[in-house]
């Protein structure tokens, strides 16, 4: 009798993982080593994270939601973007208004992931510009 495997789904959202970890590099300007050196995740390992070919591991998961700011909790979902199941958006209060409205916006069964994705990187940067305080509120003239 032949026994037949089936896939399993994992417990880490590393697409997620791997998206963040590369927005958040790309914002501040940082190579693969230099986050490696900050995160001690080595620069190999994130390079497969942010292209969705790793599985880190949780020492990698806990080290990389650190230096993201973001609950573990986000990662961990398990969370399959592409599933039409309605789940909760779990909000948590110390994340930044853009990841929020980006979780929604996946969420979202009435947007496409294309869409979803489009529109969260429109808010990113409407967010990143009217968010600002302005330097000097002083007219000058």
């Amino acid at each position: 009798m032949k026994r037949t495997v089936r896939p399993t789904k994992g417990l880490v959202n590393t697409e997620e993982l791997g998206r963040a970890v590369k927005r958040k590099r790309e914002e501040l300007g940082l190579s693969l080593r230099d986050v490696a050196s900050e995160t001690d995740v080595s620069a190999s390992t994130l390079s497969r994270i942010e292209n969705g070919t790793g599985k880190p591991d949780a020492d990698n998961i806990a080290r990389l939601t650190a230096w993201l700011d973001v609950p573990m909790e986000r990662i961990l979902s398990g969370r399959d973007p592409k599933t039409e199941e309605s789940k909760a958006v779990v909000y948590f209060p110390q994340e930044p208004t853009p990841e929020i409205v980006e979780a929604h916006l996946r969420a979202d069964r009435n947007l496409t992931p294309e869409t979803a994705a489009a529109l969260s990187e429109l808010f990113r940067v409407a967010y990143t510009q009217f968010s600002k305080t302005p330097k000097s509120s002083k007219k000058q003239r």
